[in-house]
C-alpha cells in the first residue's frame, strides 16, 4: 500500500492537540514529528547521541516543528479528494490556533511507498532521559549511568516517544506517587511508555488503554521488548466499556491526551479509582487549566499541584480516603 504525506510546518506548542486531531479526527494513519529542539538535545545531555544527518534540519527553523500525517493512496484516490483533506487539516489548525500558537501552518503533500514510511522517521529519535527514566530506541544502544532506568521504545505508528513536555511532566509525578505494589491505569496509552514506566518504578500491575487498535498493538510489543509484558496488560476501549477492567480499582491512574477528554471522563476515573488514590492528567494546555481543575473538582477530587512546562501542564489531583 501507499501513502500521500501531509506535512504540517508548525511549532512545539501545537504538536500534540494537532496530532490528536489529525489521528482521532480527520483519520491520519500514522504521526511523524520532526522537532529541533528534540533533535539537538545532546546540547543538554551528554549522554544523547549525535547521529542526526544535518541536511534535515538546513531547511527547518529552530523554533519551527514538522508534523506528518498519513493517508492511503486509495482514500485520496483524486486531486479533490486530497485538496478536501488539505482544507480539513487546516481547519483544524484554525481551531488550534484559538488556544495555542500554530506557526506558519505551511503544509506540503507528498507521494510515499509504505517502506518509506515505515522506516523514515527513525532517524529522528535518540536516547533521552526522563528524570531517571532513560528512554532508548529499540533498534540502538546506550549506557546507562548508575540508578538509570531503562525503557527501549519503538513508538511505530503510534503516538508517544516521550520528549514531549506532558509525557515528563507524566513520569516525574509516576516516579512521586509510585512506592512499590500499585495497581495503575494508563488511560490513552498511545506507544505504552508512561505505562511501562509505572512498571519499571514498581507498580505491581499496569493497565493501558487506547481506542486506536495501532496503538494497542504497538504498546502490547513494547512491553515485551521491556520485559514486562506479564505485568502490563493492553486493551482497546473506553475505560469503563473493557469487561476485564470490571470491579479493578487502581491506586494511580495517569492519562496524557488532551482537556476536552479529560473533562470528559473525570466522573468515569473517580468512579473506578481506588479511595485515596491518585489521579495525574496531561496533555492540558494553560488555557484549559482552571477548565480541568474545576471539572476534576465537580467530580469529587482535589486538587494537590499543578505542574508547567511551556504551554503545558499537568494537574495531580486525589481522591478522598
Amino acid at each position: 500500500m501507499n501513502w500521500y504525506r501531509y506535512t504540517i510546518y508548525t511549532v512545539t506548542d501545537a504538536v500534540e492537540a494537532l496530532s490528536y486531531s489529525l489521528e482521532e479526527e480527520l483519520g491520519a494513519k500514522g504521526v511523524e514529528i520532526l522537532d529541533p529542539k528534540d533533535i539537538l538535545l545532546q546540547e543538554k545531555n551528554p549522554l544523547d547521541w549525535d547521529y542526526i544527518d544535518e541536511d534535515l534540519l538546513k531547511d527547518l527553523k529552530r523554533d519551527e516543528v514538522l508534523v506528518s500525517v498519513y493517508f492511503a493512496e486509495e482514500e485520496l484516490d483524486t486531486p479533490a479528494k486530497r485538496e478536501e483533506k488539505e482544507l480539513a487539516i487546516r481547519s483544524s489548525l484554525q481551531n488550534i490556533a484559538q488556544y495555542l500558537p500554530v506557526g506558519s501552518g505551511q503544509i506540503t503533500i507528498t507521494a510515499m511507498k509504505e517502506e518509506d514510511w515505515a522506516n523514515n522517521w527513525k532517524q529522528y529519535y535518540k536516547p533521552f532521559h526522563i528524570g531517571k527514566i532513560l528512554v532508548v530506541p529499540s533498534w540502538l544502544e546506550a549506557e546507562p549511568e548508575e540508578g538509570d532506568i531503562v525503557i527501549r521504545m519503538d513508538p511505530g505508528m503510534a503516538f508517544g516517544s516521550g520528549t514531549h513536555e506532558t509525557t515528563s511532566m507524566c513520569v516525574t509525578m509516576l516516579e512521586e506517587q509510585i512506592r512499590g505494589g500499585e495497581t495503575v491505569f494508563d488511560i490513552g496509552c498511545g506507544s505504552g511508555i508512561l505505562g511501562i514506566a509505572a512498571a519499571k518504578l514498581g507498580a505491581g500491575k499496569v493497565y493501558c488503554t487506547d481506542l486506536d487498535a495501532k496503538a494497542v498493538k504497538v504498546a502490547g510489543e513494547n512491553t515485551v521488548e521491556n520485559g514486562v509484558d506479564a505485568q502490563i496488560g493492553v486493551y482497546q476501549g473506553d475505560l469503563l466499556q473493557i469487561p476485564e477492567l470490571a470491579g479493578v480499582h487502581p491506586q494511580v491512574v495517569v492519562s496524557n491526551i488532551i482537556a476536552d477528554v479529560i473533562i470528559g471522563f473525570c466522573p468515569d476515573v473517580h468512579q473506578v479509582l481506588a479511595a485515596g488514590g491518585s489521579f495525574i492528567a496531561s496533555g492540558i494546555i494553560r488555557e484549559r487549566e482552571q477548565d480541568v481543575t474545576e471539572a476534576l473538582e465537580k467530580a469529587g477530587f482535589h486538587v494537590v499541584r499543578i505542574d508547567r512546562k511551556g504551554s503545558w501542564c499537568a494537574v495531580l489531583s486525589m481522591k478522598d480516603a
